[in-house]
């Protein structure tokens, strides 16, 4: 049975899975990529590219992308470049931006031939064509054509990128420019070829657990409804069973960061500042990287629920190596500036679980400490705001106005109206997935599901406040300062 209906996800899943089994058998060697092409390609008829021999090198790119390998061997390898093109599956769209469609009639008018200026519109034996070697793409011909028949077209990934860093090459393959790439994964969650991919660390982690080093597993509050009808202590009980000491919810690390934050909140709000939140590492990475005077002026000095659950851990096991789990591929990025030793996604570790033939659902769970549902809640669009407000509430402060940005689009539209002040809410909170990180790139069920499960389970907890957890896990002592 497939986990995904997209399949080239599926065919992801299948080679993490592949990876992940013979790493814990300790039967990894060179010959792995040849062994899964053939494995997962076995016949002489292709069924998704031209010849079953494209489709064998893409199961070879995506293999070593799984053992934390570049899909092809690079000299300049730059480690913080999470999201990668594998250049043999990124040949199925159309390169050209300017289409001439079937519904051109070879009109008397030959308006687009009138508007290009360019002498790159011809009129072929039966309808109009374009001569790309002359085309500038200036969209002139579209909008001449009274019969819209050509048509100005886009290419998935270069469409959902908010910040214009891809484009294509002379070959027509897509290449990301790592100067403006905030490892979002939008380009990974639009492709529907699955050509653009994450970086994995899911064999370090292996090998980690495989030499029985100590080590915690810290995972995101998404994860709740990510694994069919599994609760959180049963998903928790199953991260354990993979080899992990113990299993912490970055939940509670959100509640000290809600509380802590607030002060950031009120602190810029008497100096007439505006704030935004610290969670989602993409919106932080847009802020940083295409708005660096808002981020220095305006972005939350906190750090992220996941670093703080880390520098908490950290502070009462010095020994213990930490390794997070989310559906957030830029949290790969952020971890080699934290406290945090390894990043895995949910899809790797649902592959190491099916792997060690572990069912979430079928585990006996023990009783856990729990964080408070606004802890968990950051997962949801507008949950980080709405934490803030229940500490401020819980503290008896003042509340402060505070406006969502749900997606990067709307992320970036909100730092350019805060960069000109004209912004007019206290915090802007900022998720660069859609609906939050219950739509991470990385995650294995659809938003509605989760959000169901999640608000199901989280239902017993509505009354838990921040408060409680602080009292539980004591963070007065933790520099929660980036």
């Amino acid at each position: 049975m497939s986990l995904f209906e997209h399949e080239a996800r599926q065919f992801k899943f299948d080679v993490l899975r592949e990876v992940s089994h013979r790493c814990f058998e300790g039967k990894l060697n060179e010959s792995i990529t040849d062994e899964l092409a053939y494995q997962l390609i076995p016949g002489k008829r292709a069924d998704f590219r031209c010849c079953v021999y494209k489709e064998r090198e893409i199961i070879r790119q995506r293999t070593r992308m799984a053992m934390g390998q570049s899909p092809v061997p690079s000299e300049n390898d730059n480690p913080r470049q999470i999201v990668r093109v594998i250049e043999a599956a990124c040949d199925g769209c159309n390169i050209h931006k300017i289409l001439v469609t079937d519904n051109c009639r070879k009109c008397m008018a030959k308006s687009c031939m009138s508007a290009c200026k360019f002498d790159a519109m011809k009129m072929g034996s039966d309808h109009a064509y374009i001569d790309y070697d002359r085309c500038k793409e200036c969209g002139a011909c579209v909008n001449a054509c009274p019969f819209n028949a050509i048509v100005a077209t886009q290419r998935p990934c270069k469409a959902s990128c908010p910040v214009d860093a891809i484009h294509m090459d002379e070959n027509g393959l897509a290449q990301i420019d790592e100067e403006k790439c905030i490892n979002c994964g939008a380009c990974q969650a639009k492709c529907p070829f699955g050509a653009i991919e994450d970086m994995s660390w899911m064999v370090n982690v292996i090998e980690e657990l495989k030499a029985k080093t100590k080590m915690f597993a810290i995972f995101a509050p998404a994860i709740q409804g990510q694994f069919d009808n599994a609760t959180l202590p049963q998903i928790k009980q199953g991260i354990r069973q993979l080899g992990f000491a113990d299993a912490y919810e970055a939940a509670i690390g959100a509640d000290a960061v809600a509380w802590y934050e607030r002060e950031d909140a009120l602190k810029h709000k008497v100096e007439g500042q505006k704030i935004t939140t610290s969670c989602c590492p993409a919106f932080v990475n847009m802020a940083r990287q295409h708005f660096p005077t808002v981020y220095e002026n305006n972005v939350s000095h906190m750090v992220s629920p996941m670093v703080a659950t880390g520098r908490y851990l950290k502070k009462h096991y010095p020994d213990y190596k930490l390794v997070f789990i989310g559906p957030c591929v830029a949290k790969k990025q952020e971890v080699q500036d934290s406290c945090i030793d390894y990043c895995l996604t949910f899809e790797e570790l649902a592959a190491m679980m099916v792997s060690k033939h572990i069912s979430p659902e079928n585990v006996t769970p023990s009783e856990e400490v729990i964080a408070s549902t606004h802890g968990r809640n950051f997962a949801i669009g507008g949950g980080v705001s709405k934490a803030m407000l229940q500490a401020l509430s819980e503290n008896n402060e003042d509340a402060v106005t505070a406006e969502y940005a749900d997606g990067s689009e709307a992320c970036k539209k909100a730092l350019m109206m805060m960069k000109v002040g004209r912004f007019q809410p206290d915090v802007l909170e900022g998720m660069a997935c859609v609906g939050g990180c219950v739509s991470g790139p990385a995650s294995i069920e659809n938003m509605p599901k989760v959000k169901m499960r999640m608000n199901k389970e989280n239902a017993a907890l509505k009354d838990k406040t921040i408060t409680s957890t602080l009292e539980t896990f004591d963070f007065s002592d933790i520099d929660l300062h980036r």
